[in-house]
């Protein structure tokens, strides 16, 4: 466990926030298996914020279900991420988060997100400010740097600690790198080597030992999970579990079935047809990824018409499971 100001981290595994994963929905999912320190909501542009856009209320949502929770905000003009992390703070979100890591062309083109590596002057006045506004713990994610070759992130770890920063989140893995090759976790080693606030490690946590072998490994406070999360979201559990020396357990076909329809009625209920469709179809791509016969249902599921054939198609994919399990 740490603490981030008045916010104890038990365990330390955070959930990454994700753009058009780690919505309401997912984010209780995950905390009602447990086994997570601090769930983050999906990246918010800072100017959507302060100018009021209609659908931001909605994404910004969250119950007191999910919390410790974390907001993360981007942008590049510091008055207009001050505001937004006003706003924020008044929400009543337990931490405060700027995102200057995305690597996103249509972030970077907005010289937001990881394009803030490339101009620490900036990137530091946008942390001074931001701080000096929030009462609530304010964090920093980003990358190693731009590229390979363009490292910036101890200058920016140490940027963030002189500035009040109460944690940072490096991804081992340059903006240029996406989220091809290997995080080289040597960088998250040499970060905790540079700064005295808690560092948390992010990049190719695949299976649960990975997350244990990382903080062994780099030293770090904490590890922040993302894509794998989605295949798994079991994963925060199994890593508590590993963490006391218990047994690794695997859930039951039972407790995927549970999740995987749990969730898509959420969604069924919440989204319009068009949209629940598609997110349906993306969730289904994850959650079944190793399970007998999921191709067939990602194969049979693109062809379906709406929503309500979707779900009876994944109950008797489940039927089926069991029949042969029986």
């Amino acid at each position: 466990m740490f603490t981030l100001g008045p916010v104890k981290v038990q365990p330390p595994l955070f959930l990454a926030p994700m753009a058009g994963v780690t919505d309401r929905d997912f984010r209780l999912i995950v905390r009602r298996i447990g086994g997570v320190g601090v769930v983050a909501m999906e990246f918010v542009s800072s100017r959507a914020i302060v100018g009021g856009h209609p659908k931001v209320g909605d994404l910004m949502y969250f119950s007191s279900e999910e919390r410790p929770l974390s907001i993360q905000i981007y942008g590049a003009d510091v008055d207009t991420m001050a505001r937004a992390a006003e706003v924020v703070q008044e929400l009543g979100a337990d931490i405060c988060d700027i995102n200057m890591g995305c690597p996103a062309n249509k972030v970077l083109k907005g010289c937001a997100g990881a394009a803030l590596m490339a101009d620490l002057p900036l990137a530091e006045k946008m942390i001074a400010e931001v701080e000096k506004r929030l009462d609530i713990p304010l964090t920093v994610k980003f990358r190693i740097g731009l590229r390979d070759q363009e490292t910036t992130y101890l200058e920016l770890g140490r940027i963030c600690e002189a500035n009040g920063v109460a944690a940072v989140a490096l991804h081992a893995r340059s903006a240029k790198q996406m989220f091809r090759g290997e995080a080289d976790w040597s960088t998250i080693a040499r970060l905790k080597q540079e700064v005295s606030i808690p560092v948390i490690g992010n990049g190719d946590i695949n299976e649960p030992d990975d997350a244990l072998r990382m903080l062994s490994e780099t030293g770090c406070n904490g590890v922040m999970i993302g894509r794998a999360a989605t295949r798994n979201p079991w994963i925060f559990r199994q890593i508590e579990v590993r963490l006391s020396a218990g047994e690794l357990q695997e859930p039951s076909l039972e407790e995927r079935r549970q999740l995987i329809l749990g969730h898509f009625h959420m969604v069924a209920e919440r989204e319009n047809e068009r949209f629940a469709l598609h997110k349906l179809r993306k969730f289904t791509g994850w959650y079944t990824h190793g399970l007998p016969h999921g191709r067939k249902l990602r194969q049979k599921i693109n062809q379906l018409p709406d929503v309500k054939s979707f779900l009876v198609a994944v109950e008797e994919f489940f039927d089926h499971l069991e029949a042969q399990a029986a």
